[in-house]
């Protein structure tokens, strides 16, 4: 991959957005394997990043792909809760 391909990449909202939820997975895994104050506020601001970005992706394609990452938010947001 180039620097040119990596770089349009990231200017993607959809891949922004599955990038996203990809860390709050691994946040959220993260701060129930280990929860302490600090990983959880990582996997708070992990959501509360991976929403923006999937606001963003909303409003430029409503593709599956948006709503499989939209999906696999809602999902972590369960396994968040159970922290609480």
């Amino acid at each position: 991959m180039t620097i040119q391909d990596s770089s349009l990449q990231s200017q993607n909202p959809v891949s922004s957005a599955q990038n996203s939820v990809g860390n709050v997975h691994y946040a959220v895994s993260h701060a129930l394997s280990h929860p302490t104050e600090q990983t959880i506020q990582e996997a708070q601001n992990a959501i509360a990043q991976a929403e923006r970005a999937m606001e963003q992706a909303k409003s430029h394609s409503d593709q599956p792909a948006v709503q499989q990452a939209q999906q696999e938010l809602e999902q972590e947001r369960s396994r968040f809760q159970s922290l609480q």
